[in-house]
Formats: structure tokens, C-alpha cells, sequence
């Protein structure tokens, strides 16, 4: 399902080096700039995360025919690019860096321009998503009148996730979510946003997304409060969800809320509820940040450093299957990831190219073991199985049975423990119907999550 990302691009320049001495002139640091990297910035920025991650994106903006507009397409290379004309310079923020410390940014051509116009291409493109995400840098891209007109229809279809900015439009009404961090917000609100900016409190957070709902009209809006994670308030219910952020050392935060935004609206198409949703993007905000942020995404066309390029369960699946490899799945609930867990799923891996877990809900556990269970919640089983190497996905299902997922999923290797050797495999039928096969691993019954449990509960 392909994901459109329309706003303003910018061209980022990084300057990296190495400062020892002051200079002469000035007590300044002097940078021996030993590296530079020109990326695409805003908008583009977005659009390079997602496709990164490996999915179908669609970028829809304007650029400007000059040197800076071209090497800004140059960096968008790979990604479906469907962009109207500028008649105003390209925008470039540079960076300077000492080691992993910002030093200074200068701006070009950053300032207000008038709304440009969009071509029919770009609005075509909109149409056709699966989910939008409105990258808002204050160029005047979301202002233009018809193309605000066609997000208001579309908000109704499809998850639409806004970024804003303080010179930026208004989001539309309806919208998924609205993302401003705590500056912005304050701002937005008419509650001074000056004295929030690089703070890292979380102060009046939930009484500004309350004013935000009203003025904006969205179904939600999350306010990000740097390492204090964010602040979650929705229309349906108003109450609010504090999200805490995992503790990272992090030296500089820019594309933080680029990579919120682009988490957002994976997690939205993929099926997850917002909250999951929100709770995910906020710990891969924080992952990419400790991962050294910018500066650690690869160069257009170099592919990222990891097994999979994307942890969406289907997304993964077609993939796989396009490229002639063989999808592999499991189920369970995992409560209390234990040695025997790891093992089982270390084994199913090695069946095939990529191993989904289809994980039961919260809910589902409830009913199959009773009251006390699940020990963790889905988000916390789910975030731990990810952290295994041996699991590329984890789909997660609300039924007493992973049939429905399975049929969705259409594995070629259904795995299940070997205590299920000599017995007919539950969904054995239902997965031969595609030409499936099922498949036992080693059970380890020494090891099991009730035995933790009531050791748990013996030194509690």
C-alpha cells in the first residue's frame, strides 16, 4: 500500500569535521571539515525514511529549476517523484559539525514565499495513497487551496498524519493525527512558544492538545516532548496518554520528528490502533536518534544495514515472495520471552528468508489463559520479539486462533512446536489451501512462561 508524502523539500547540507583549536580572529571553533553530505531535507527527508524502510512512496511537492533543485532530486533518487514547479530558490539549511555536535546551521532562501500552485499530477497522486503524510515546512505547499480542498475529502478515507510547522497552514479537519512538539504547539495555541524551545519538559503538554483538538479539528493530536517522550489526547475520549521515550544519548535531534511522522503512518496503514501506533513511533524516534540520526541513513541507492528493510508483517511477505524466497510463520502469545521461545524461533528461522510471529492480543491471551494473563502487554511482547535477530515481523491478531492473520499472511512454512509431532496441525488444512506446508521445531517443555510466572511469584 503505497504512502504519499506531500510538503516543502529542502536541501540539507552536512559540513562534518573535527574542531581542536580556536580561531584567531574570534573565540569560535575552528572545523576542519574533512566530510560533506548533501540530502534530501523536509518533505524529502520523509520520503527517504520510508523508503528506506522499503516502502512504496510517492512524493508530491515543487521544486525549483536551479543547481540546488537538482542536486535535491539527485538525493530523491529511487523515490516516486511527482513535483509541480517552483518560481523560488531551493531552501538549504547547512549544518556544521564537530564530531556529533552541532556548531551552527546557516539558512538560504528559507524564508515566506507566496503558495505555489499544484499541477493535476499532484493531485492525482493523492489520491491514489493508502495513507498521507503532510511534511508542513512553512513553503506554503499545504496552503495551496486545492490541495487542502482534497485533503479535507481524503481524511475521511484514509489515515492522514500532519506535521505542522509555526509558519505553516492550519492541518484540515478530520485528520488522523497532528504532530507538533512542545514549542510548536504552545505556539499554535496562542500560549507563547518561545520558552519552550529546547526544553525538555513536558509542562502543559495535554492543556495545549486539549486547545489543538478544538482549533485544529483533528481526531487526535500527539505533542512530542523531546526525551520525555510525548503526550497522546484524542476526541473520542479526551484523556490523556503520556508516552514515556527510552533514555538515548543523542547529540543532535535532528529528523526526530521526520521519522515520527514517517512510524506514524506505517504502523497506521499496517491496521494498529493509534495509541500502538503512537507508542511505536515514539520508541523508533528514539532508536533513530541513538542510531546517530541523520547522519546514519544511507546514501540514496545504498540499502540499510539490516536483515529486512521493513517490519511490516504483509508488507515483508510480498517482498520476500517477489524476490523467490520463502516466508516462514509462527504463533503464540510470548508472555515472558523465555530460552525455549528463543530456540523454537531461532530454528523456524532458518526454514526460510524472513520469520513472521503472529502474535495473539492482549484480549486473546485473556480469554486462552485466564484473568492474570498477559503478564506484558502486546506492545511490550511485540517490541521484544523485534529485538531478536531471528524475527523479521510480528502481526498481531485479536482471535482465539491465528487463522484469520494466517489467511491474510498466506505463509509458505507454518511452524509449531515438535510437541505437536504425530498430531494433525490445527491450521494444517487452511494452509495447504495455498500450497503452504506445516513444519514442527524443537519444544523445550523445561521451559515454559507458567513456570516463570510462578517462580515470579515465589520471590515476589
Amino acid at each position: 500500500m503505497r504512502i504519499v508524502v506531500v510538503g516543502d523539500v529542502i536541501l540539507d547540507v552536512d559540513l562534518s569535521g573535527d574542531a581542536t583549536r580556536l580561531s584567531p580572529d574570534a573565540p569560535v571553533p575552528v572545523v576542519d571539515v574533512t566530510g560533506v553530505k548533501r540530502r534530501a531535507g523536509g518533505a524529502g527527508l520523509v520520503a527517504r525514511m520510508l523508503a528506506g524502510d522499503g516502502w512504496p512512496v510517492t512524493l508530491v511537492t515543487v521544486l525549483a529549476d536551479d543547481d540546488a533543485g537538482r542536486q535535491l532530486e539527485a538525493a530523491l533518487a529511487g523515490i516516486r517523484l511527482v513535483a509541480g514547479p517552483s518560481t523560488f530558490p531551493t531552501p538549504v539549511k547547512t549544518r556544521v559539525r564537530a564530531g556529533t555536535h552541532p556548531v551552527v546551521r546557516f539558512d538560504q532562501g528559507c524564508g515566506r514565499v507566496p503558495v505555489p500552485d499544484v499541477t493535476p499530477a499532484m493531485l492525482r497522486a493523492l489520491e491514489k495513497a493508502g495513507a498521507i503524510i503532510v511534511a508542513d515546512y512553512g513553503r506554503g505547499v499545504a496552503a495551496n487551496p486545492q490541495l487542502r480542498e482534497l485533503l479535507a475529502r481524503l481524511a475521511e478515507e484514509v489515515p492522514i498524519v500532519w506535521d505542522p510547522h509555526p509558519a505553516g497552514a492550519h492541518p484540515v479537519p478530520g485528520v488522523a493525527v497532528v504532530t507538533p512538539n512542545l514549542a510548536e504547539a504552545h505556539k499554535a495555541a496562542g500560549s507563547g512558544g518561545d520558552k519552550f524551545v529546547g526544553s525538555a519538559s513536558a509542562d502543559g503538554a495535554a492543556e495545549v492538545a486539549g486547545i489543538l483538538l478544538d482549533q485544529w479539528s483533528s481526531h487526535a493530536v500527539l505533542v512530542t516532548t523531546g526525551e520525555h517522550g510525548a503526550t497522546l489526547l484524542r476526541q473520542r475520549d479526551r484523556m490523556p496518554r503520556p508516552i514515556a521515550a527510552p533514555r538515548v544519548e543523542a547529540g543532535d535531534p535532528c529528523g526526530a520528528g521526520d521519522r515520527l511522522a514517517a512510524s506514524l503512518a506505517v504502523h497506521l496503514v499496517a491496521g494498529r490502533d493509534l495509541e500502538d501506533s503512537a507508542v511505536l513511533a515514539v520508541h523508533e524516534a528514539a532508536n533513530f536518534l541513538a542510531a546517530g540520526g541523520v547522519a546514519s541513513l544511507p546514501e540514496p541507492g545504498v540499502p540499510a544495514k539490516r536483515r529486512h528493510r521493513t517490519t511490516e508483517p504483509l508488507l515483508l511477505a510480498r517482498s520476500v515472495r517477489e524476490n523467490g524466497g520463502t516466508v516462514v510463520a509462527t504463533g503464540g502469545c510470548f508472555d515472558l520471552l523465555h530460552a525455549g521461545h528463543v530456540r523454537s524461533l531461532t530454528a523456524a528461522s532458518e526454514l526460510g528468508d524472513c520469520l513472521v510471529v503472529c502474535l495473539n492480543s492482549d484480549a486473546s491471551v485473556h480469554r486462552l489463559k485466564g484473568e492474570q494473563r498477559p503478564i506484558m502487554n502486546q506492545q511490550d511482547r511485540a517490541e521484544l520479539l523485534l529485538a531478536l535477530e531471528c524475527v523479521d515481523a510480528v502481526m498481531i491478531f485479536d482471535e482465539d486462533t491465528p487463522e484469520a492473520a494466517l489467511d491474510r499472511l498466506r505463509p509458505d512454512i507454518w511452524v509449531k512446536g515438535d510437541d505437536y509431532k504425530g498430531a494433525k496441525l490445527p491450521e494444517a488444512e487452511l494452509v495447504a489451501g495455498w500450497g503452504g506446508r506445516c513444519m514442527t521445531v524443537p519444544y523445550y517443555p523445561a521451559r515454559s512462561t507458567t513456570g516463570l510466572a510462578e517462580a515470579l511469584r515465589k520471590v515476589s
